[in-house]
């Protein structure tokens, strides 16, 4: 595809011409661009050769669900088509200390905000992997039915299981150990809370700092339980993610025994890690399933 291409895309989904444009690297099935559009607007934008299913079209609806909540920086949705996403570029920044801590507040706000139930009412992705958004009823069952724990089991552990196991890449034998995890969901999940409003993704990676704030990029947003996100920022080590869950705890307290349930939540990410990585990521999957088992 050549920039005259993109840029042409990128004109029809703003309504404005491009004036500058560069590659910014690429990813899964996509490429990266950055430009500026001829009224002085700073864009970003992931471009795909062909169309991709439904990916930026769960990626546009989740941003623009995330940014409604009034509570977290989230890019400004311009346009998207099955191809091409647009939003709103981030201008540079870094973490401090202040800033991690105001994130903190911003997420347990949008947290708060809440969720009509778990899941969401559009296909759901998460990177380039398709994501039920559904609970486990089936079509004409009432999404609105299952608890946290069994959506948990059936939405995300399980899903990704079976992915895992059709590929090659986890065992039987794997296989059973995340089984009887995901069976011992509801005796380890803790107190029942409300579907919050997450962003599903929210490892280290997904949270752009800029203007001393905690900006949120690449969901898969969804009505979930808000432990899932803290977790997914200690997965690969947010920078000051002391201050960022010190700031969200007074926020927002979280339930007692939160610490013990952070494997629980991480199975989800590390399993989808394994499907799109491969062998990896196999042990900290059942790692995390055996930490379950132990609770």
């Amino acid at each position: 595809m050549t920039t005259a291409d993109v840029a042409g895309r990128l004109e029809r989904l703003t309504g404005t011409p491009v004036r500058e444009l560069r590659a910014a690297g690429s990813q899964f099935r996509w490429n990266y661009y950055r430009a500026m559009l001829a009224d002085g607007r700073a864009v970003f934008a992931k471009v795909a050769a062909a169309g991709l299913g439904g990916v930026f079209d769960a990626e546009a609806r989740g941003l623009r669900w995330l940014g409604e909540a009034g509570a977290a920086g989230v890019p400004e949705v311009l346009g998207w088509d099955d191809a091409t996403l647009v939003v709103s570029q981030v201008p540079p920044g870094r973490a401090d200390a202040a800033a991690a801590e105001r994130f903190g507040r911003e997420l347990a706000r949008l947290h708060g905000a809440g969720a009509p139930r778990f899941g969401a009412p559009w296909p759901g992705f998460i990177a380039s992997l398709s994501m039920p958004n559904g609970d486990r009823g089936g079509p004409g069952s009432d999404p609105g039915s299952a608890s946290w724990p069994d959506w948990y089991a059936q939405c995300r552990v399980l899903p990704y299981l079976r992915m895992a196991v059709d590929a090659g890449t986890l065992s039987s034998t794997d296989a059973a150990v995340v089984e009887s995890a995901a069976a011992r969901v509801a005796s380890v999940a803790g107190p029942p809370e409300p579907p919050s409003r997450i962003h599903g993704d929210c490892w280290s990676g997904n949270v752009l700092w800029s203007g001393g704030a905690g900006w949120l990029i690449d969901p898969a947003a969804h009505g979930g339980h808000r432990e899932t996100d803290l977790a997914m920022l200690a997965l690969f080590g947010a920078p000051y993610l002391d201050r960022i869950l010190g700031a969200y705890a007074e926020e927002a307290p979280l339930a007692a025994g939160w610490r013990h349930r952070v494997p629980l939540h991480q199975l989800h990410p590390l399993l989808v890690h394994v499907c799109l990585f491969g062998s990896a990521y196999r042990d900290a999957a059942l790692d995390a399933a055996r930490a379950v088992l132990a609770a």
